[in-house]
């Protein structure tokens, strides 16, 4: 499964759990990337995305490496993990979220 693939799967599965959020964290190059799904959508918080909710919001060369399952809606202040540390591909995997 591609790196896009596997993120449009989160993000489908997420739309039926709107009380989860998936932190999914990686690279591009030697840049850290960090990306969010809540409700079905992805937005990166380390990189420019664009408007077009049909463009991909993946960087060329993204590598994700780490997978987190928060309590949404996310609170910055107060972040409660619900699984993490794993892969994106366990994360999908998941029987419950």
């Amino acid at each position: 499964m591609t790196v896009e693939m596997l993120v449009r799967a989160i993000e489908e599965r997420s739309r039926n759990h709107p009380d989860r959020v998936v932190r999914l964290l990686g690279s591009v190059g030697d840049e850290p990337l960090e990306l969010l799904i809540f409700r079905g959508f992805s937005s990166s918080t380390t990189h420019p995305t664009a408007f077009d909710p049909d463009t991909s919001v993946l960087p060329e060369g993204t590598r994700l490496d780490r997978a987190d399952l928060l309590q949404g809606p996310l609170n910055p202040s107060n972040v409660t993990l619900l699984i993490g540390g794993i892969s994106p591909e366990d994360l999908l995997a998941q029987a419950s979220w």
